[in-house]
């Protein structure tokens, strides 16, 4: 039994949602490719609104990126609405700036402690997302490692956005297997060269080998894998996410297939 699901992140989507209308449109569209999973991030939304619409369009939440300051400050609330959308995990996209060393990730699971306590019982939990500046090292390791060491899984889970792991010059499979059981979510993005740079592309269009990467998030245990495509460099980014999609269907490709 394949037990990952593919989903769409809609912050790769997030230009045509800025509107009601946009929202609705762009999520039939999102809908049609395929994807009964998404993550809410990059617009803002009515949260009774946003269930009808996916309720219609049978598509589950099951992922936001919701502002560490409504984390923090606004934490019943943001309970209440992740219980309304039957979304079990929320996301903080960013580690905010004053918290970015060694010793200032310590202070922000110091911090934060309060809120995913909140979560837990609620049946909800926090979840981490990475970009490559966690992997700088300071003298006491990095910043990912203070998080990672300094955390209770039951409280914290990780969601792993491979294209940055590799931009922060680690293995991708490595660390999957290091987390064993703290990825329940994860971004996929491919990296492709351009002009000698690196830059964001549809997965199966670059260079990471996802094969071994699935297998690895198979292996912790990984529930959902979000597609995310930051930047789409003038394409059409519903084409995007179906160029992503369609790789991950593919026959060759069974234990990615959608669920």
């Amino acid at each position: 039994m394949i037990s990952i699901k593919i989903g769409a992140q809609l912050y790769t989507v997030r230009g045509s949602m800025q509107t009601p209308d946009g929202i609705r449109r762009t999520l039939e569209r999102v809908a049609a490719i395929g994807y009964r999973y998404i993550q809410c991030s990059g617009f803002s939304f009515d949260a009774p609104e946003l269930k009808e619409i996916c309720g219609a369009l049978a598509l589950k939440i099951r992922l936001t990126h919701t502002p560490a300051d409504r984390i923090v400050h606004d934490t019943d609330a943001v309970i209440a609405e992740h219980l309304l959308l039957e979304c079990p995990y929320v996301g903080i996209g960013s580690m905010p700036r004053e918290y970015r060393t060694y010793e200032g990730a310590k202070q922000f699971l110091r911090d934060f402690a309060p809120a995913m306590r909140a979560f837990h019982n609620a049946n909800l939990k926090l979840q981490y997302h990475n970009h490559s500046f966690e992997f700088e090292r300071f003298a006491q390791g990095t910043m990912f490692d203070a998080l990672v060491r300094g955390s209770d899984p039951d409280l914290l889970g990780f969601t792993l956005d491979v294209y940055w792991v590799q931009h922060g010059g680690k293995n991708p499979v490595d660390l999957i297997d290091d987390l064993h059981g703290r990825i329940d979510v994860c971004h996929c993005k491919d990296m492709a060269i351009k002009d000698n740079a690196q830059r964001f592309a549809a997965i199966g269009d670059g260079n990471l080998r996802w094969q071994p990467i699935f297998d690895a998030f198979e292996r912790a245990g990984t529930q959902y894998a979000f597609v995310e495509q930051d930047d789409c460099y003038g394409e059409d980014p519903i084409d995007e996410l179906e160029r992503s999609f369609r790789f991950l269907q593919k026959s060759e490709r069974p234990s990615h297939k959608n669920q």
